[in-house]
């Protein structure tokens, strides 16, 4: 079972966000077929801890502007989580991401492709 085109929708709105603050990294993973509760897991890097925020607040607004609100938002400085239920977005310094390497952990799980362009 595939993320639903909904929930990929709203990954693809919140990668839009971080790059629009200059995220990097931008990879959205279909979780469906994990035990877990959540369909996809958005995880990007920001630069520094003020940018880690900035990110956040951007997905936060987009979303918020078609109705979204996420149940709950975690962490400050390196990591910050915001839990939209189907969509988790992780948000995490260059540091945390190599240490916890979210994406490699779940390596087998299929990516997700987005239309966004990272600025370099």
């Amino acid at each position: 079972m595939a993320a639903g085109k909904n929930v990929i929708n709203l990954a693809q709105l919140a990668a839009e966000a971080v790059a629009e603050k200059l995220g990097t990294d931008i990879v959205a993973i279909d979780m469906t077929e994990q035990m877990v509760l959540s369909e996809v897991f958005l995880i990007c890097t920001g630069a520094n801890e003020v940018q880690v925020d900035a990110i956040a607040d951007g997905v936060f607004k987009k979303l918020a502007e078609i109705g979204e609100k996420p149940i709950r938002r975690e962490g400050k400085g390196q990591w910050i989580l915001l839990d939209y239920s189907d969509l988790v977005v992780h948000i995490q310094s260059q540091e945390l991401r190599n240490y916890y390497m979210l994406d490699h952990l779940w390596n087998d799980c299929p990516r997700i492709g987005l239309a966004v362009s990272e600025v370099r």
